[in-house]
């Protein structure tokens, strides 16, 4: 008999509920130290570098006392997903940065349909109607509920496009490393951390120094900024866990559809928290995109039904020796024997 399989140490639910209380409170950290009525610690490179050098650490920490198994990975994917991975996060400050707010958000929403695509054009995935179309009306309604003013240049729409396609390549390429290496969400964060660490330590300030022209060493470390640096990391640790924990489990565009509920719990915190405006069109939008989300889940599911193979009758299961009727085993002879037995009387 086979090796009963362990259930997993977190349940499908509470690796969604992982993922956005801590994408939103990490958003909510960061604002915190990053706006200008804050610690106006504008070095988000370089606070990346500061999340994956946490992140590597904790992965370090559980190898090393057995909690995690690290398995192999050949050395030039990592180092190419890393790549990927850096270029994505450029991207998008350089995005921020370059584009008005309004143009930025269509950007992360075009994610969708670009993850979508490249699933299809990689991985040979195709999507039913009602899975097509729960994703249109969360991309609407996330739309509606954040895209205002769209202001838009050569430079950053360049940036923008390959911020998305990077940020679409890179979490497609999770959910593959993890089934082409057989390896857990958390052994492929603790292998791709340090090498992120490493290249946005040494390039975040360099990069953040274009962005704002601030240089990291001029920044006045106070007790309050580096309190909203260590909590930003910590909840990072849980992010990205999160983040390769989810898109293993399901998929890229799942991942993309559903994580917009970030936005949604963002604008109500902001709108709580920090007396942000929220508008009559602001909550159309959300309950439009909270709607959408609903019907992509049930099509999915609706999905995997229609995929799963249909379990054979109770007949079909039995085996030979069950098809035969019990009189005709009288004597324990087989029926060949039983007949030859008849015949010869």
């Amino acid at each position: 008999m086979e090796a009963e399989k362990k259930p997993p140490a977190v349940s499908d639910v509470g690796a969604w509920a992982m993922n956005v209380v801590s994408s939103v409170g990490i958003i909510m950290a960061n604002k915190q130290l990053m706006s200008s009525s804050g610690y106006a610690f504008s070095f988000a490179t370089t606070l990346t570098g500061f999340h994956f050098t946490v992140t590597a650490l904790v992965g370090w920490i559980s190898n090393a006392t057995g909690y995690s198994v690290s398995k192999h990975v050949p050395l030039w994917e990592l180092v190419w997903f890393s790549l990927v991975a850096n270029t994505s996060i450029t991207g998008m400050n350089l995005s921020l940065m370059l584009n008005s707010v309004g143009f930025y958000q269509i950007s992360k929403l075009s994610m969708i349909p670009v993850v979508c695509l490249m699933e299809w054009v990689l991985n040979s995935k195709h999507y039913t109607t009602k899975v097509i179309s729960a994703v249109v009306v969360v991309a609407a309604g996330v739309g509606i509920c954040t895209v205002t003013d769209v202001e838009v240049n050569a430079k950053g729409f360049i940036c923008a496009c390959v911020a998305v396609f990077c940020t679409s390549l890179q979490q497609i390429t999770i959910g593959s490393f993890q089934k082409k290496y057989n390896i857990g969400s958390f052994e492929l964060l603790s292998k791709t951390a340090p090498i992120q660490a490493v290249s946005l330590i040494i390039l975040g300030p360099f990069a953040d120094y274009y962005l704002n022209g601030r240089w990291l060493l001029n920044y006045n470390f106070s007790t309050g900024a580096t309190f909203f640096i260590l909590l930003s990391c910590s909840l990072a640790v849980f992010c990205n866990m999160s983040q390769y924990l989810c898109i293993g489990r399901f998929s890229a565009t799942s991942f993309q559809v559903l994580g917009h509920m970030k936005t949604v719990c963002v604008l109500i915190l902001g709108w709580v928290l920090f007396d942000s405006a929220l508008t009559v069109k602001n909550i159309l939008g959300m309950l439009l995109a909270v709607m959408g989300m609903v019907v992509y889940s049930w099509a999915v599911e609706a999905e995997k039904k229609a995929a799963a193979p249909i379990p054979r009758n109770k007949s079909d299961m039995l085996d030979d020796s069950e098809e035969v009727p019990l009189k005709a085993r009288v004597g324990g002879l087989p029926p060949s024997d039983l007949e030859e037995g008849e015949m010869k009387s």
